[in-house]
């Protein structure tokens, strides 16, 4: 399972406002995610929701715009917010905003230049939550997904 390492990290409504970065095997890049940990988080496992912002967003502006860190303390709900797309030198990009990075469509491509990092499909249902269960105190049993 892939290392996570922290970036930063705020205390927010009793909780942990805390974005990670790691190296992605499914996009073979480095990836971000913020993860909202609410107090009840240092004592128990709880359900978790991914956030999936939408085109050209980062995970940055669901953690810093939406204000869901207090209503996720009171419900006592572990929030994920995954970059959107790989990001990178070594990944391929193109001059309009919505193909390239920032524009991962939580699809897996299957045409070149795109097939071997954009593949947000499995890395948001396959990769990303294996690493959140390896790493913090979640139900699997217990997990949602939602977006814009």
């Amino acid at each position: 399972m892939s290392q996570i390492t922290l970036v930063s990290d705020n205390k927010c409504f009793g909780g942990w406002q805390k974005v990670y970065s790691h190296e992605s095997s499914e996009l073979k890049c480095k990836m971000n995610f913020g993860i909202y940990m609410p107090p009840q988080a240092e004592a128990d496992r709880l359900p978790v929701i991914y956030y999936l912002s939408g085109l050209t967003c980062t995970e940055q502006n669901f953690i810093t715009k939406a204000g869901f860190q207090q209503y996720a303390s009171e419900c006592g709900v572990i929030v994920v917010a995954p970059d959107t797309s790989p990001r990178g030198d070594d990944v391929p990009n193109d001059k309009e905003y919505d193909l390239g990075q920032g524009a991962g469509f939580y699809v897996d491509a299957t045409e070149e230049p795109w097939k071997t990092n954009f593949r947000m499909y499995s890395y948001v249902t396959k990769e990303l939550p294996a690493l959140i269960a390896a790493h913090f105190p979640v139900l699997p049993g217990q997990q949602s997904i939602m977006g814009h």
